[in-house]
């Protein structure tokens, strides 16, 4: 079974969505027949390389939202992610433009290890502060996973990276993906959000069925049904 996650590294809920699918994911009896691909969404691609502000200024300044408003969001959003273990720490969180981001998650994709770099960009991004478009950081987090530096710093730069970067970019808008985290199991069924746990173990379970539909066999035997045996 195939789960195509879009997902954007600038998005807290993305995060919090990860830990729920995975979570969702334990419980599901076939979890060792489910393939993960992670894509590339932006909810902002016009933010520049930094935002001289933060979280909350940015939500407030750039999206028109009343700064009460956006304390309150945030303050939800980081006790929804306490909740998963997650520590948000808004107040040293870099706003960055999280292009970059994705060419390093595209060339982390080509050597199997796209899910460690996804959750360690989330976790820099979110928990410690780390600049997500700054090229030094993202050599970092992709040596610490095996990467090579040099080809690191090419794929940041690289058009074909780009290019498929954007490939995911259109795919999302061909499915009519308007926000993250968005989790399409089997090109078939889709769960926008990061639901409770069970949703995703319920989403499985049902793509599982309709994969392997029971064949019922009709040869005659004793029975009980509601009228008696």
């Amino acid at each position: 079974m195939k789960v195509d996650i879009w997902s954007d590294i600038a998005c807290p809920w993305c995060f919090i969505g990860k830990r729920r699918f995975e979570a969702g994911l334990r419980d599901f009896a076939h979890a060792e027949d489910v393939e993960i691909t992670w894509h590339s969404y932006q909810l902002d691609p016009s933010l520049p390389e930094r935002f001289d502000g933060t979280e909350v200024e940015y939500l407030s300044d750039r999206k028109g939202m009343p700064r009460e408003q956006v304390e309150q969001m945030i303050e939800h959003v980081r006790g929804q992610a306490a909740a998963e273990g997650l520590h948000y720490d808004f107040d040293n969180l870099v706003v960055a433009n999280s292009m970059r981001g994705h060419h390093l998650l595209h060339l982390a994709a080509r050597h199997g290890v796209a899910d460690a770099v996804k959750e360690a960009l989330l976790s820099a991004h979110f928990e410690h502060g780390v600049d997500i478009g700054d090229p030094a950081s993202l050599v970092d987090i992709g040596v610490q996973h095996g990467l090579d530096a040099t080809e690191i710093r090419a794929a940041l730069e690289d058009p074909q990276v780009r290019s498929e970067v954007e490939q995911d970019f259109a795919q999302a808008r061909a499915y009519g993906i308007q926000g993250v985290p968005f989790f399409v199991i089997d090109a078939k069924f889709g769960v926008s959000g990061a639901q409770p746990a069970q949703t995703f173990t319920g989403a499985l379970e049902q793509a599982w069925q309709a994969q392997h539909p029971l064949v019922m066999q009709h040869a005659e035997g004793a029975v009980c049904g509601p009228d008696g045996c």
